[in-house]
């Protein structure tokens, strides 16, 4: 019996094809994908295919249509055997990193791709990283999902989808998990890294939680910046500080007093890298202390991308009985190392 996979294309680069006449990009209907790749017909797994009304760039991804999908895939659920996104590259670690924690008690694979080239290009990416993910993505053991997770697979390799970040606008190997080791790689075989699979708590029931809030921002520190700036916000709940390495901020009076009035209006503060690489470690430099003395919240070495989503769907949800510092410092679904 083959597997069932439920295509969902968003829009992006890879539903895009060249008007020869213009010379501009233009999304064609993936309705008629099959046509345009007739060996989708070959694998080993039946697709069918959902297209938003209106392709999107990725740049106009949102809250909303986060929601759309994650509700979709509630929706089919029980129907399919997988679920493929194909999504814009710019944005994907973002809507990757929302739905990771959007989908609750996961037992499916939900995989993201897309391609720096149009699947009508001749030197395209897209094909190769389209095939392999529907093979990812129908990949069953002894009846059950080898992947259970949200996955980003793009140039040869499978990644957490909330590990990830985009690091190239340029190469077709764009996306890289910093932090945390890969899923999976595609060569002559297809291989999983089985002990970096995530598992959901066993006998958790699939089901959605859509809650996002817009009361948060995210602000990067650099020298000689005024932190005064950020004396006067207004409607947000979690200000997400993007500080020097592992969590060192300059040192002055002035930082430890609005750093204060901040977190005196009620507001949390949160804590994450500039680097690429690594985590926060407050306590290891002077420079660190500051955070402790106001109660800021760590954020070890989560990606940006998932720290504002994760804020996002945490900040007001009711479905969490712990207070938003206690359910941010939790790994939630593989988002950040217990360990550091």
């Amino acid at each position: 019996m083959k597997r069932k996979v439920l295509l969902i294309y968003t829009g992006g680069t890879i539903g895009m094809e060249k008007d020869y006449e213009t010379g501009s990009l233009r999304a064609f209907d993936f309705g008629n994908i099959f046509e345009k790749m007739p060996e989708m017909n070959l694998m080993e797994c039946e697709v069918f295919v959902h297209s938003f009304t209106v392709p999107m760039d990725s740049s106009d991804m949102g809250p909303m249509e986060w929601k759309m999908i994650a509700e979709l895939i509630f929706e089919n659920y029980k129907k399919y055997d997988g679920f493929l996104i194909l999504h814009g590259t710019d944005t994907m670690s973002y809507s990757a990193s929302a739905l990771s924690f959007m989908l609750k008690g996961l037992q499916k694979p939900v995989i993201f791709t897309g391609s720096q080239l149009p699947i009508g290009d001749l030197r395209t990416d897209a094909k190769e990283n389209l095939l392999t993910s529907l093979y990812y993505a129908s990949l069953y053991e002894n009846d059950e999902a080898v992947v259970q997770e949200v996955a980003i697979y793009f140039e040869y390799k499978l990644f957490r989808g909330n590990r990830t970040l985009k690091y190239s606008a340029e190469y077709f190997d764009a996306y890289d998990s910093p932090n945390f080791p890969i899923l999976g790689q595609s060569g002559v075989h297809l291989k999983i890294e089985k002990e970096h699979l995530f598992r959901p708590d066993s006998g958790l029931e699939f089901s959605i939680d859509t809650h996002i809030s817009e009361e948060v921002l995210f602000w990067r520190i650099f020298p000689g910046m005024k932190l005064s700036f950020l004396e006067n916000l207004s409607e947000v709940k979690v200000l997400i500080l993007q500080v020097f390495g592992s969590g060192t901020i300059f040192s002055t009076n002035e930082t430890l007093e609005i750093l204060k009035k901040i977190r005196e209006k009620g507001i949390e503060i949160v804590v994450v890298s500039q680097c690429i690489s690594g985590g926060i470690s407050f306590g290891k430099y002077e420079n660190s202390n500051v955070f402790g003395k106001i109660g800021s919240i760590s954020g070890r070495d989560i990606t940006a991308e998932s720290a504002i989503t994760k804020a996002m769907h945490l900040t007001g949800n009711k479905n969490y009985t712990s207070s938003f510092a206690e359910s941010f410092t939790k790994n939630i679904c593989g988002e950040i190392s217990v360990d550091l």
